[in-house]
C-alpha cells in the first residue's frame, strides 16, 4: 500500500462508478434489497479491493491475504459488486442477487462464497468476528504478523450491545491489527441516527475503550488511503476510522434521504439513477444514449 497518484485515483473513481451502476442494476432487478447503504460505501470499498487489501481473487484461500469483515451485510450489494468487478465471481452473475438458488443471497453466506470471511444477518456481530480473527492470528504468528482484518461496520448497528463488548475486548488486547471502519452515514432503517439512538460524541467512545481514532470523508480516496496507512502505523492499540458518507451517494434524488435504507428503485427510478451514474450527473455525454 502506498500513497495514491493522480492517475491512481481516476482509475478509482471510474471503478466506484462501475460498481455503483452494477449495484443498481443489481438492486432492479432482484425487486428488493438496499440502496442508500451499498452507494455511499462504493468508493470505501473500491479502495480496499483494488488498492489496500493484501488478497488474491485467483487464490481467494490464501493463507497470506488480509480479511474483510462485513457487520451490516445488508449492504452486500457493494460487496458482491466489488467482488465481482475485482475478479472473484462473473459481473453477469450479480444480476442473481436474491434470486432463488443464487449464491448473492440478500446477506452474505459463506458456505455459498468460499472467499467471503464471515456470513452476516444478525446486526452487531461482525466486530466480535473480526476481533476473533486477529486473536487467533496473534495466537498462530505473533504479535508482528501483519496480516489485518478489517470490519466494516454500519453506524446504525452500533446500538448493538455487541459491539460494545469487542470494543472493550479489542482495546484491551490491544489488537493491532484490527481496523474498523464505520459507515457514518448518520441514517438507519427507520430514521436518522441521532433522532433515534444519538450516537456522539463517538469519537470519544472509542477512545475511551483504548482504539486509535480517525475521521475522514469516506469518498476522499486520498483521505481514506492515508489514515489506513496510519492506523498500520500504530503498533499498541486497535484503529477505528469514521467515515463520514452520503448515504445513496452518486444519485442526487437517492442521497441522505433515509427512506432508501431498505427499498429499491422502479425501474423508472433505476433508469434515472443510471443516467445519472453514466453522465457523472450531466457531466459528460453516456455512451448509452
Amino acid at each position: 500500500m502506498s500513497t495514491l497518484t493522480d492517475s491512481k485515483i481516476i482509475e478509482l473513481r471510474k471503478n466506484a462508478n462501475d460498481i455503483r451502476e452494477s449495484i443498481i442494476s443489481m438492486l432492479v432487478e432482484a425487486g428488493s434489497g438496499h440502496t442508500a447503504g451499498p452507494l455511499g460505501m462504493a468508493d470505501i470499498f473500491t479502495l480496499l479491493y483494488f488498492q489496500i487489501l493484501r488478497n488474491n481473487p485467483k487464490n481467494p484461500s490464501w493463507d497470506e491475504r488480509d480479511r474483510l469483515v462485513l457487520s451490516n451485510g445488508h449492504i452486500c450489494p457493494v460487496m458482491y459488486s466489488t467482488m465481482a468487478h475485482a475478479g472473484y465471481m462473473p459481473v453477469e452473475e450479480l444480476l442473481t442477487l436474491r434470486k432463488f438458488g443464487s449464491r448473492l443471497q440478500g446477506h452474505p453466506h459463506r458456505e455459498f462464497m468460499p472467499w467471503l470471511e464471515n456470513s452476516s444477518g444478525p446486526l452487531g456481530s461482525g466486530l466480535s468476528q473480526a476481533v476473533g480473527m486477529a486473536l487467533a492470528i496473534r495466537m498462530d504468528e505473533g504479535v508482528q504478523s501483519d496480516k489485518y482484518v478489517y470490519c466494516m461496520l454500519g453506524d446504525g448497528e452500533l446500538n448493538e450491545g455487541n459491539n460494545w463488548e469487542a470494543i472493550m475486548l479489542g482495546g484491551k488486547e490491544k489488537l493491532r491489527n484490527v481496523i474498523a471502519i464505520i459507515d457514518r452515514n448518520n441514517i438507519q432503517i427507520d430514521g436518522y441516527t441521532e433522532n433515534i439512538m444519538p450516537l456522539e460524541s463517538l469519537k470519544e467512545k472509542w477512545e475511551a475503550f483504548n482504539w486509535h481514532v480517525q475521521e475522514v470523508d469516506g469518498h476522499n480516496f486520498e483521505a481514506v488511503n492515508t489514515a489506513i496507512m496510519q492506523a498500520k502505523a500504530v503498533f499498541e492499540k486497535p484503529s477505528v476510522i469514521i467515515a463520514r458518507t452520503i448515504p445513496g451517494k452518486g444519485v442526487k434524488e437517492f442521497e441522505r434521504d433515509y427512506t432508501w435504507h431498505g427499498k429499491t428503485p422502479n425501474k423508472e427510478e433505476a433508469q434515472m439513477a443510471l443516467k445519472e451514474l453514466r453522465t457523472l450527473g450531466g457531466k459528460i455525454v453516456s455512451e448509452h444514449e
